[in-house]
């Protein structure tokens, strides 16, 4: 059997995606270990599921920065104190400049079909209510290789669900979640094989 994949998980918000993960890897499907939880937020719960998972956290807040590209360097300093092979970015707000040697380690997830409804300020609710605007007839995730552009970068997979009538926002939201919950840990399995454990 293949040692698990170490991986670094960035968040600002309640941690649903990191939640998922640690159960895929509780439940043997997802062969991973979370080494550390680095939050952009000092508040957002996604640090408490990780405590109570007793994964190692850390707060790198945007505020004190003067700039992206300070804050990322933090976020990277934070982050190499452990060995990882991916970084996560599980419903990080922030455009993270990492370094050039973890190009093809850093995979992102968005909740729509990119191109469509991407880049900077589209998340969260947003992209639901910009595809519900549209009238588009379906939605999904995306997960994709990170890069320095927001929602950009080589796709890894999609995951499409149909957008229904009488569709709220919220109700298209829960929907594409489940999509994603689903297609992470897939990408992440995918990724592993190919490029970590290759």
């Amino acid at each position: 059997m293949n040692a698990p994949v170490r991986l670094g998980v960035l968040l600002s918000g309640s941690g649903r995606t990191l939640q998922n993960l640690i159960d895929r890897i509780s439940d043997g499907s997802l062969n991973a270990r979370i080494e550390v939880v680095v939050s952009s937020n000092p508040e957002a719960f996604g640090l408490e599921r990780a405590r109570k998972a007793g994964i190692p956290t850390a707060t790198v807040a945007r505020k004190p920065f003067r700039d992206p590209e300070s804050h990322s360097q933090e976020v990277t300093r934070a982050l190499e104190r452990h060995p990882l092979d991916l970084v996560i970015l599980a419903g990080y707000i922030h455009l993270f400049l990492f370094p050039q040697k973890w190009a093809g380690r850093v995979l992102n997830i968005h909740p729509a079909l990119l191109p469509e409804f991407g880049g900077k300020g589209f998340y969260g609710q947003k992209v639901h209510e910009a595809v519900l605007r549209k009238g588009a007839k379906e939605s999904g995730c995306t997960v994709h290789f990170a890069d320095h552009q927001y929602d950009h970068g080589g796709v890894i997979l999609q995951r499409k669900v149909p957008v229904l009538p009488g569709d709220t926002p919220e109700m298209l939201a829960e929907r594409v979640f489940q999509a994603e919950c689903e297609a992470f840990p897939e990408a992440i399995r995918k990724v592993a094989a190919e490029v970590v454990l290759s």
